[in-house]
């Protein structure tokens, strides 16, 4: 008998929680199909479904669905609303569950992720895995597994990141949502372009999710954005140890463009802003950076 196929968009919630699910399906015996590195074709087709308001993140997220509904039997949407009453998320996380089955006719699978509603993880895949009558001792141990694969690949990622504070040369912290950092388009070819440059790239959401929350409120004491939290705890953290901050989100991304404008105005170090469009090409961008680079060595 064929393996039920369920397909995982590899875009917004799948830079935090992709791997963890990957391993806790396939631990129950499910294919699981994730979508590709992003590219041009995957943006095109984003861009047929969405709207001029979106942010290009949700636009590529989009793109990623549309690859998906021919090659897989369900595609999984996670509906975050919150991680607590002080720690909500941006409206795209929200409305994705919403936004998807109004655009597409694909079966899907979705979990709600609402803490002030008792909503968590273990609760939505324990649903999705009722519905094809898995027992409740194979959801717990398959979501056991795949949080012990989860913490050591997180804990990985921590120590790479944290080993480049001690590396020689330029230290720049990129702070950015997972999601746009990770994304082929996004933010790849900009830590490419880093470190062809001999720049040791430090990622703002691989630290100790809990200790950069708490941190985060030096800047904003009353800031209830939960992935802006990580990303501002991250400078505080490691100021002291960088040379400089590339801010990057995705046009026109409205809790970047309040948080950023916040943190600009209280941070000590050097920083460039850089705001991601539909571009072509990143001539552009990669002129700014090199600037940036310049400026940094002489102070050096």
């Amino acid at each position: 008998m064929d393996k039920i196929k369920i397909g995982i968009p590899r875009g917004l919630f799948y830079y935090y929680d992709g791997y963890f699910l990957k391993n806790f399906f396939e631990y129950l015996n499910f294919e699981v199909v994730v979508s590709p590195e992003t590219n041009r074709i995957i943006i095109d087709e984003g861009m047929k479904y969405a709207n001029d308001e979106m942010c290009l993140s949700l636009k590529v997220f989009l793109g990623h669905i549309a690859y998906l509904q021919d090659k897989c039997d369900y595609l999984l949407i996670m509906r975050i609303d919150n991680y607590g009453k002080y720690n909500q998320t941006c409206t795209n996380f929200l409305s994705l569950y919403d936004l998807v089955t109004n655009l597409f006719t694909i079966p899907t699978l979705d979990i709600n992720i609402e803490y002030t509603n008792k909503e968590n993880m273990y609760i939505g895949l324990k649903k999705i895995c009722q519905k094809f009558n898995i027992s409740n001792s194979k959801i717990k141990n398959a979501y056991d597994s795949a949080l012990i694969k989860n913490k050591k690949h997180n804990k990985n990622l921590i120590t790479i990141n944290k080993n480049k504070l001690n590396k020689k040369g330029l230290k720049l912290l990129l702070v950015a949502h997972a999601y746009n950092i990770n994304d082929e388009y996004i933010g790849k070819p900009i830590i490419k372009y880093l470190e062809n440059n001999n720049i040791n790239v430090i990622f703002s959401n691989n630290f100790e999710t809990k200790e950069i929350l708490n941190l985060s409120y030096k800047y904003c004491p009353n800031l209830y954005w939960y992935y802006n939290k990580e990303n501002i705890g991250s400078i505080v953290k490691i100021e002291d140890k960088i040379d400089g901050i590339i801010f990057l989100s995705s046009f026109p991304c409205g809790p970047d463009s309040l948080v950023n404008e916040l943190v600009i105005r209280k941070i000590r170090k050097p920083y460039i802003n850089l705001v991601i469009d539909d571009l072509n090409s990143l001539t552009g961008i990669e002129t700014r950076l090199e600037s940036f680079i310049d400026i940094l060595e002489q102070r050096v």
